[in-house]
């Protein structure tokens, strides 16, 4: 896992240098043109790709500080800074929309004429190829190790293209009709920077609050733990997020209530084996459910339970059964979704289970599982 860490960081390192390189001469050029033609479409579109090489170096930056080896502070890693470093590069393509918005609302109020040349034509249209390929694929590389910032990148570099196009086209427009729609293009500019910035911080900020990971990713889990022997279901996964490929995960298993702690013990080592050898997750925690193995009648009593408890739509899951029938106890987990509050759920299944069960006392828990759609 260490050497595939180190492959993931030298390709984020080597894909950022490459954009970097890009940009600049990319910036070089277009602002050599925006200058000798007096556009300040193009001017905007090489300051655009002056913070794109700033982005880059920043997630350079992330990358090497995220890849520190953990410490007495920070025992899981550093792998988070990740997604400061995103939220970093967000801000600085937010800034410079707003810089381009008031430089061009300036060239809409106090017009200047641009001047285009043969070879300046040429230049802008090697820039929108150049980007067009600079941008997918440094979104491919993102793809490939799982780094926002370098997808965001990859991404914004293709918005990029499309923006460089325009200013090309408006261009063309003008050597063929005179009509110059230079800052109106520039504010057009502007303003998908401006969009493309908001939604990288959006993204970056679920990352960083937390966020339901993928159900293909956490269905593939709970497929691997109930194929271990014994296992009846996996329930109440939670899978915490330490940085790209740094996570780490509690679960409850269903067992039958005839397992020795031995035995127990020994399945839950193989549950963790397993996951992490499949998936790269670390099972942080595993606890138990047990199951009635010995009593027909607590099968019946479970059934009847849970087509009570799944009549109401805000009810998504029900789990963890058992049925201590000398002692008349019963207990289950259900999960609600987000539309009700806990205990108010909580409050409306006692009163149910205590009117059709009079004899029995309940012990219902509220679950949290972001595996399961609520």
């Amino acid at each position: 896992m260490q050497a595939k860490g180190q492959n993931r960081e030298h390709i984020i390192i080597r894909t950022s240098v490459i954009g970097i390189v890009a940009n600049l001469l990319l910036a070089g050029f277009k602002a050599a043109v925006g200058l000798s033609v007096h556009s300040i479409a193009v001017l905007l579109d090489a300051v655009n790709n002056l913070s794109d090489a700033m982005s880059s170096i920043i997630t350079i930056v992330g990358t090497r500080l995220a890849a520190r080896l953990p410490d007495k502070k920070h025992p899981l890693g550093h792998g988070r800074i990740e997604y400061l470093s995103a939220l970093v590069v967000a801000g600085i393509v937010f800034y410079a929309g707003i810089t381009s918005a008031v430089e061009s609302v300036k060239k809409i109020i106090e017009p200047e004429a641009a001047d285009y040349s043969l070879t300046s034509l040429i230049i802008l249209a090697a820039a929108v190829l150049v980007k067009w390929l600079l941008g997918r694929y440094v979104r491919r590389q993102g793809e490939r190790v799982q780094c926002g910032a370098l997808t965001a990148s990859g991404t914004d570099a293709l918005f990029d293209a499309v923006i460089s196009l325009s200013v090309l086209i408006s261009a063309l427009l003008f050597l063929a009709t005179g009509i110059s729609l230079e800052a109106y293009v520039g504010v057009v500019i502007s303003v998908v920077i401006i969009k493309s910035g908001i939604g990288m911080m959006i993204e970056t900020l679920h990352e960083i609050l937390g966020q339901r990971m993928d159900a293909a990713f956490t269905n593939r889990v709970k497929e691997i733990l109930a194929s271990l022997p014994e296992v009846r279901g996996a329930y109440d996964l939670i899978i915490y997020n330490y940085g790209p490929n740094k996570n780490l995960a509690s679960v409850h298993l269903e067992l039958p209530d005839t397992m020795s702690v031995r035995e127990v013990d020994a399945l839950t080592r193989l549950a963790e084996e397993k996951v992490y050898r499949e998936t790269g997750v670390i099972l942080a925690g595993v606890g138990v459910y047990s199951y009635n193995t010995r009593d027909d009648a607590a099968a019946r009593l479970r059934d009847d339970i849970r087509k009570r408890v799944l009549q109401h739509d805000w009810v998504v899951q029900m789990h963890g059964f058992y049925v201590q029938e000398e002692e008349k106890k019963i207990r289950f987990d259900v999960v609600l979704n987000f539309v009700i509050p806990p205990q108010k759920g909580l409050d409306i299944l006692y009163r149910e289970m205590r009117e059709a069960y009079p004899g029995y006392c309940f012990q219902i828990a509220p679950d949290i599982d972001a595996s399961v759609t609520a």
